[in-house]
């Protein structure tokens, strides 16, 4: 059985709850008052949409070796509370100090590839621990509860969430994860998504030379199952080879003053291709990261 960081059990909630009723979303209890931002234990009885899709990721909590999985923060809307979960893998020791690796999808509810692609890089990960040594994995695969539950972009007030980061923004989804950014230090953030405008695969790499060392061979295996976009515009920028290095403000990062800056890529599926494909080609380019950034340490260790 796993704990979450207050002692309790990811499986059974507060009240000891049978582990089925344990997700991210609930109908909040008469008596409570209402909070913007909780931390605690999964809340019980979620929608049936969002049961679904946690179940599997919960089962791995269950089940399997080294993964843990507690809420990161959870908020009300109306009379129900969401939760937005936090799944980590613990990777064998390497050669170095681990490196903290966030991993983000179902920023836009509309965008439900990323999530299996993250529930499959785990199972991935439980089968094949030396695919994640020197790294503790961090996931975040419902960043937007409402907005899934909805099927909308936005979240439920009507907000695109990914233009709110280090804004000043009022929306709890993004208070939480900014305080995830905040406080686990990651060394490296991936978050993940699905473009209906495009026919093909993409990435941002924020003109950093070490984002774009990591996308360039993501975006290479990853084309095996679907092509790339290699359109000379994509969302408004240039973008030689699917890799744009510019960005859109207030898209989830670290904070704005975090040295060393950990390395941030954004990748894009296109949303028309088959679901199971926009997941494999996800969870392929997840996977060369890792293995990427692994030989970008050694070099450095090395020097």
């Amino acid at each position: 059985m796993n704990l979450s960081p207050h002692g309790r059990f990811i499986r059974k909630g507060l009240t000891g709850r049978p582990a089925a009723s344990a997700a991210l979303g609930a109908p909040d209890r008469p008596e409570a008052r209402p909070a913007m931002v909780r931390r605690e234990a999964f809340p019980p009885v979620p929608p049936p949409k969002l049961r679904k899709l946690s179940a599997p990721f919960l089962d791995l909590v269950e089940h399997g070796r080294n993964v843990t999985g507690t809420e990161a923060g959870s908020f009300e809307v109306g009379a129900r509370r969401y939760a937005i979960p936090r799944f980590s893998f613990c990777g064998p020791e390497g050669s170095v100090p681990k490196k903290r690796i966030g991993l983000f999808a179902l920023i836009h509810g509309d965008e439900p590839a990323g999530a299996y692609a993250l529930l499959r890089l785990l199972r991935t990960l439980v089968d094949h621990p030396v695919l994640a040594a020197g790294y503790d994995v961090a996931c975040y695969p419902v960043c937007n509860p409402t907005g899934y539950e909805d099927d909308t972009r936005p979240n439920r007030a009507g907000i695109d969430l990914n233009r709110e980061f280090w804004r000043g923004s009022g929306q709890p989804e993004v208070r939480i994860l900014e305080r995830e950014l905040s406080t686990r230090d990651f060394d490296g953030i991936i978050a993940l998504h699905a473009d209906d405008t495009s026919d093909g695969l993409y990435g941002y790499a924020h003109g950093r030379v070490i984002d774009e060392g990591l996308l360039v061979p993501a975006l290479r295996a990853s084309e095996r199952v679907l092509p790339r976009n290699r359109g000379p515009v994509i969302d408004g920028f240039t973008a030689p080879d699917g890799i744009i290095r510019d960005c859109f403000a207030g898209v989830l990062a670290p904070p704005p003053d975090r040295k060393p800056r950990p390395f941030e890529i954004i990748f894009e599926t296109p949303a028309a291709a088959r679901l199971e494909q926009q997941v494999k080609a996800a969870t392929v380019a997840l996977e060369t990261i890792l293995t990427a950034y692994r030989g970008f340490i050694a070099y450095a260790a090395n020097l």
